[in-house]
């Protein structure tokens, strides 16, 4: 065991998709009758219509496929994924969001207990909108020596950047990599729970906001108090003797840019709400959904760049590597799309669903929504991909939801939210671990600070989606 280490996401789904084709020899097929759903227009299963089909095992042909076929089946995911990662690349490379946030940092100098709202705020912004992640490495070395120089410490400087964004992303209200992915195989537009999102937000980043800055409080009164005291002076000599100037100045033009960008997300936010099925008439309903949103960002990419001042090459340069970047998104989200496509060759979909029906069917709407959230807890240790588990789970558990009478767009927060407070602490994360080394933060004492605040997280969740089903 002392050699292990965790398979990727590729090798998880790829044992997955054996394992369920090996079962399609084991679990009885069966079929549902399929109805049109008034409200919604999609097909959905009827409950009670259950029953058993003849058996169409997958052999070792289907199983080399289904990849291939999944990639095809999720085109439309898969490239909008590549496009947003063309989009955040050209914006990246205009080095707008960075001198955003390190231009806050230098306005705020002097008054670092402000600093706590404020960055984790932008952070969180960043998080719920694009699910910022691996964007925020590069802001360790800029806040650490600014918070070691006001008398916090380093685990103070690394809750800022980690719980701000890692809070933002448990919260996702447009995040595409979660929410929108999610939103999508359970065959519901992104606007749908937008507003029990929104309040998941504002409430959950206080709630973190608040924590950390009674840490922090304490330890700036008693240094004594630092979980990470016994390095206290190690970190100052290391940290306060960092160079942190190499943050691009904040330009008009790069104001410009952030400003672009916000509206792209504001433009994509109107896109997606479906305002008739809210009952709000005098607003046009768009119904965009992934090709319109590939567009929109396509479109926006090319505008950023120009104004950020990048040339030709430049711009198209920061696209592709973006695109790059996120291309093992999009393959993930073909490979676990490829496990669906094995249970729905073998007819073992709507045995599963029927199994869920006669178990999970039989709960109240509440003990539900709590059971579908803790179960994805475990499940997002096991597939550490928010995009492969949201594909791979997202086709069983919405249907699920309808037997029970619960809402998809709740089975779709309570999966973010479940993945979200996961990867504030996964071991297996590059984000998590590399923000911990970076601030010289042990994983043991990380565990010891945000233990309490995941106990607190956990239970507004719970609550958050109980009354969620009552609104």
């Amino acid at each position: 065991m002392k050699n292990f280490s965790m398979p990727t996401a590729y090798t998880i789904l790829i044992g997955i998709i054996i394992a369920v084709a090996l079962l399609t020899y084991i679990i009885p097929a069966g079929e549902y009758e399929m109805v049109e759903d008034a409200n919604t227009g999609r097909m959905v299963p009827v409950a009670g219509t259950y029953q058993e089909v003849e058996s169409t095992p997958q052999g070792v042909k289907d199983v080399i496929v289904s990849p291939i076929k999944g990639f095809k089946d999720a085109i439309g995911v898969a490239l909008f994924v590549i496009i947003i990662g063309g989009f955040l690349g050209v914006v990246m490379k205009t080095g707008a969001i960075d001198a955003a946030i390190a231009s806050v940092t230098t306005a705020l100098k002097g008054k670092e207990r402000l600093m706590i709202p404020v960055l984790m705020v932008l952070f969180g912004l960043g998080g719920t909108s694009y699910g910022m992640a691996e964007e925020t490495i590069a802001f360790y070395p800029l806040l650490i020596p600014v918070f070691m120089a006001a008398g916090y410490d380093t685990i103070t400087a690394v809750a800022v950047i980690l719980l701000g964004a890692g809070t933002g992303v448990m919260a996702s209200t447009v995040n595409p990599f979660a929410t929108g992915i999610a939103s999508g195989f359970a065959d519901i537009s992104l606007g749908n729970g937008i507003g029990l999102r929104f309040i998941m937000l504002v409430i959950a980043e206080m709630i973190a906001i608040h924590y950390v800055m009674k840490y922090a409080k304490k330890v700036k009164e008693d240094p004594s108090k630092s979980l990470t005291y016994d390095t206290y002076e190690k970190d100052k000599k290391h940290f306060l003797n960092t160079d942190t100037d190499e943050f691009p100045e904040f330009t008009t033009k790069r104001k410009i840019v952030i400003a672009l960008f916000a509206l792209t997300f504001g433009i994509m936010i109107f896109g997606v709400i479906p305002f008739e099925d809210i009952g709000i008439n005098f607003v046009p309903t768009l119904f965009w959904w992934f090709e319109e949103l590939a567009t929109l960002f396509l479109v926006a990419s090319i505008i950023i760049g120009l104004v950020g001042g990048l040339n030709e090459k430049e711009l198209a340069g920061a696209f592709v590597d973006g695109s790059r970047d996120l291309l093992g998104v999009a393959l993930i989200v073909g490979l676990s799309r490829g496990i669906t496509i094995i249970m729905n060759g073998g007819n073992i979909t709507a045995t599963v669903l029927n199994f869920g029906e006669n178990t999970l069917g039989q709960l109240s709407k509440s003990v539900f929504a709590v059971v579908t959230y803790i179960f994805y807890i475990p499940m997002a240790f096991l597939i550490p991909s928010t995009s492969g588990l949201a594909t791979l789970s997202m086709p069983i558990m919405a249907p699920l939801g309808d037997f029970v009478g619960v809402g998809r767009s709740i089975v779709v927060t309570a999966y973010q939210s479940a993945s979200g407070i996961v990867n504030l602490i996964t071991p297996t994360s590059a984000v998590v671990m590399g923000g911990l080394a970076i601030g010289r933060v042990p994983y043991n004492k990380w565990l010891k600070f945000v233990g309490k605040l995941l106990l607190i997280l956990f239970v507004f969740t719970v609550v958050l989606l109980i009354a969620g089903i009552a609104l």
